[in-house]
């Protein structure tokens, strides 16, 4: 556990600074387009390539992970995101700005399925640390937001992108000196099951898939589409990006502490009962979201963003519960490719919804119809009952 004092912290910096990077350009791009005097939905989907790579290099990463070095690989995510977010400071065009934002979610995509895969390798109170490193994550999505609105207000959009570059990189000189290398994963488990046979492995697993390719349309859409979001609906209450940005961040900021209570259920609760629960209250605020503005926004934005992100963890503790650590990375970044590839689906379904009359109103109702989706999958997910029969039957045969 020693070597675990350094680790957590700085995976759990990785994660903030992972989701930070994702997220610079959503909230910049309000402001490029007023300085280069182009539409929202001509800018944005400059961000398509980022995402796809975001869910894309996620299966060579998990892979390079489990055959080289998960320590390596780590270290390569530092210095790749922070080179990258450099290069794309630099742009002098649309098509530079969409090459170095595809760069930056390459290397970004290795965050999730190494660091994940590191941080659930010891079970004890797994679902405290992944509810713990979920609110880092969080709070980089309200870092990108807040920060990204008071460089591009106050400095300047390149800014935006230069500073957190500096960070990862910083960020990533502390992890080789402060962290030492655990060594390669050692290889004992005959398959991907921890005590559960293939029938019912492929089950939680095909359920899990569901829910992780609805929750990341649903995860990405709401976090890439709420800058534009309160720039349309929150006029009242702000008209600058620096405002845009600080009250998106607030909204992260309070939504990113469910996950921590997730996590403290994940230790006491069955999974099945979380995940129905939380499906089950996403469904009707997507569509409350639809039509609303002003304060009546912002306070359902702040639960429909509670639901959204208490989501997250309970996907990754079915893998760190129900998989043989070995092949953790692997099995994550299949999980990470289905979720981070679809939610590139959101990028050019936001800009083509927004330019119909209904604007984000359609949005939002598509992903209450995808919440419902979620919420079907989740009835299907075996009981406690069923899961102690099936590691009691596997004991015994493995005693026998």
């Amino acid at each position: 556990m020693t070597e675990r004092r350094f680790l957590v912290p700085f995976l759990n910096i990785g994660h903030l600074l992972d989701h930070l990077v994702m997220l610079v350009f959503p909230t910049a791009v309000v402001a490029l387009a007023r300085e280069w005097h182009q539409s929202y939905s001509e800018l944005l989907p400059l961000a398509v390539g980022s995402f796809i790579a975001f869910g894309a290099f996620a299966i060579p990463a998990g892979w390079l992970a489990d055959h080289w070095s998960r320590y390596k690989t780590m270290l390569l995510f530092f210095f790749g995101i922070g080179g990258a977010m450099i290069l794309t400071g630099f742009a002098q065009s649309p098509w530079q700005i969409a090459a170095g934002l595809t760069l930056t979610g390459a290397f970004a995509a290795i965050y999730h399925p190494v660091g994940i895969a590191m941080l659930v390798a010891v079970p004890q109170n797994m679902g405290r640390i992944l509810g713990w490193n979920g609110l880092w994550g969080n709070l980089g999505l309200a870092t990108a937001a807040l920060i990204t609105g008071a460089l591009v207000e106050f400095v300047g959009w390149r800014a935006a992108f230069f500073v957190p570059g500096v960070v990862c990189i910083a960020a990533g000189v502390g992890f080789r000196l402060l962290v030492p290398n655990p060594g390669p994963v050692k290889k004992v488990s005959k398959s991907i099951g921890l005590h559960i046979d293939a029938r019912m492995m492929a089950r939680i697993f095909a359920i899990m898939l569901i829910a992780t390719a609805c929750g990341g349309i649903i995860f990405n859409s709401t976090t890439v589409s709420m800058p534009k979001v309160f720039d349309e609906r929150l006029r009242a209450l702000t008209q600058t990006s620096f405002g845009i940005g600080a009250l998106v961040a607030g909204v992260y900021a309070l939504a990113a502490f469910a996950q921590v209570l997730m996590g403290t259920l994940i230790d006491r609760t069955e999974l099945r009962r979380l995940m129905i629960g939380v499906a089950l209250v996403q469904v009707p605020l997507m569509f409350l979201a639809a039509n609303l503005e002003g304060w009546a926004m912002l306070g359902v934005a702040v639960l429909m963003m509670l639901a959204v992100f208490g989501q997250i963890p309970l996907n990754d503790a079915i893998v760190g519960r129900y998989c043989a650590d070995e092949y953790r990375a692997r099995v994550l970044s299949v999980r990470y490719v289905i979720s981070l590839g679809v939610a590139a689906l959101a990028v050019p379904m936001i800009a083509a919804l927004h330019a119909t009359e209904g604007g984000f109103g359609n949005v939002f109702m598509v992903l209450g119809v995808l919440a419902a989706g979620m919420l079907c999958a989740a009835f299907f997910f075996p009981t406690r009952g069923e899961l102690v029969a099936q590691m009691e039957k596997f004991s015994a045969r493995a005693a026998a």
